[in-house]
């Protein structure tokens, strides 16, 4: 378990899709560009390809951890770690329920 203290420092937000294409190597991963509102853009690499269509997700809204160390990935830079659940062979994104501003904090 950790506590509140812990949780308080992940920095969620909600980001919209503004690109996602595959990323060449690989089966699973796709690559997002984020709109973040006043934080700018994100790149995240995230492995949903085989859930999601990139041409489906343009303009939705997900939530991201926007404070996650980058890390590389197949030469890529991934800025963050997108929120999702597990269904077994396929996941589902955690997105709001109403439309929000790019890089609204999650409280």
């Amino acid at each position: 378990m950790i506590n509140l203290e812990d949780f308080q420092k992940l920095d969620l937000r909600v980001a919209k899709v503004i690109k996602a294409e595959p990323v060449l190597g690989s089966e699973k991963l796709l690559r997002l560009e984020l709109d973040l509102g006043e934080l700018g853009t994100r790149q995240i690499l995230s492995g949903i390809a085989k859930s999601y269509d990139p041409e489906s997700l343009i303009n939705k809204e997900i939530v991201i951890i926007a404070n996650l160390e980058p890390r590389q990935i197949l030469g890529l830079e991934s800025q963050g770690m997108l929120l999702a659940t597990d269904r077994g062979d396929k996941v589902a994104l955690l997105i709001p329920d109403q439309e929000v501003l790019p890089g609204s904090k999650i409280c």
